[in-house]
């Protein structure tokens, strides 16, 4: 058996990653507190360092000089679909099928109701990632009430077995929030297809940190948040994609007004605009959407391929230096070994989990803790590097030690 690499070897690797990493520049698009390992950006992205210039003139010139008529000088009435079109390379999807606005909840419950209303009658089920964050959970049981299914849950390794002929909706999580598990989206998608099933995709914690193929994999909707890996902000608005080929036919539980095909024109019925912008609903928070907005300049020259290539690296390397740096036996991984199934998170099981992150953030390691024993790590490539993840294993091995 090889011996375990030494604290100056692993030093030293993580140099020589970082020294021949092509996305190590794009760091200094953020703005981070020196001396801090950031690993939570899987539960709010680091701040861009664009957005505060950007958020300063639309309060103080957007809002404070040109009052209401920024509307239209400033686009601000456009933001929700322009935002949406740079949203969608993201996740890919071709433009004019994701709009801005609302919270991830608000679009979950849009979502399922008009999948409900999508799907072919006479079934039944909603089927429900058993393991799911539990707003979506909620929202789920909420949309059944409503439209008449049934909420089935389901293992998603095993939900392609359940999905049957009596089943109206899917909703799944792309990334396990707690064991950072990716779920086969072009498979369970395929099957869902094949049954006649709508699928509804959560990529909270997938769109930026890793391909998503949309369009490519016939998804028919998918809701996410734009606070985690898309660096939008705390309570940044989420958005809702609707399939180009289901649009004409969605039928979203919220007719606001903002939704309407004329919505000026102040009628009492409602005629739903055309396109994605029919899943609009109230006014748009604007000051939200344009610090998203600004924040989405750091993907410029970005690929998304190239982010999870570095996301798998650093989270192997991660790994590796936890094995070296903690005695054995003190935690145990939660997150999947194989590429094909870990997101761009490392969970680690352990005794006493909530004491030793609130130690590790006192250390300067920043992750986080979920109930009952696991402590996690977001890698978010665009701005962490690999000395970032030998510092928070060898600060963990330290706490162990």
């Amino acid at each position: 058996m090889s011996e375990p690499m030494r604290i100056p070897d692993l030093q030293a690797r993580a140099e020589a990653l970082d020294a021949a990493d092509e996305l190590a520049e794009l760091r200094k698009r953020f703005t981070l507190p020196e001396g801090v390992v950031y690993l939570d950006g899987n539960s709010l992205g680091a701040l861009p360092a664009g957005v505060a210039a950007t958020t300063a003139d639309v309060v103080a010139r957007q809002w404070g000089e040109l009052l209401i008529r920024s509307w239209d000088e400033s686009d601000w009435w456009t933001a929700p679909e322009r935002i949406g079109d740079r949203i969608a390379p993201l996740i890919g999807a071709a433009a004019g099928q994701v709009v801005v606005g609302d919270s991830t909840s608000v679009n979950l419950f849009k979502a399922l109701v008009g999948a409900a209303r999508l799907a072919r009658p006479g079934r039944t089920r909603l089927l429900v990632d058993a393991a799911t964050f539990p707003t979506d959970g909620y929202i789920a049981a909420s949309a059944a009430r409503m439209t008449g299914l049934e909420v089935v849950p389901v293992d998603p390794s095993a939900a392609a077995r359940a999905i049957g002929e009596d089943t109206a909706v899917v909703l799944l999580n792309h990334v396990d929030y707690r064991s950072g598990r990716l779920h086969d989206l072009p498979a369970l998608t395929a099957a869902a297809r094949a049954a006649g099933a709508v699928t509804v995709w959560d990529l909270c914690h997938s769109a930026g940190a890793l391909p998503v193929g949309l369009d490519e994999h016939a998804v028919d909707l998918a809701v996410g948040c734009t606070y985690k890996y898309l660096n939008g902000g705390p309570g940044a608005p989420a958005y809702l994609y609707i399939a180009e080929r289901h649009q004409a036919a969605f039928d979203s539980p919220l007719p606001g007004w903002n939704g309407h095909a004329d919505p000026f024109a102040m009628t009492p019925e409602f005629a739903p605009a055309d396109g994605a912008r029919r899943g609009r609903v109230g006014t748009p928070d604007i000051l939200s959407m344009l610090a998203l907005e600004a924040a989405l300049d750091v993907w410029d020259g970005v690929s998304v391929e190239a982010v999870r290539a570095k996301s798998l690296a650093l989270t192997d390397f991660f790994l590796a230096c936890v094995a070296a740096y903690v005695p054995q036996g003190r935690v145990e991984p939660v997150t999947p070994a194989e590429h094909a199934h870990r997101g761009s998170q490392v969970s680690l099981r352990t005794e006493n989990a909530r004491e030793v992150m609130r130690e590790l953030i006192a250390r300067g390691v920043i992750g986080d803790f979920r109930a009952p024993d696991v402590l996690r790590f977001g890698f978010t490539p665009l701005y962490v590097g690999f000395a970032d993840a030998e510092r928070a294993a060898r600060t963990l091995g330290h706490i162990f030690g």
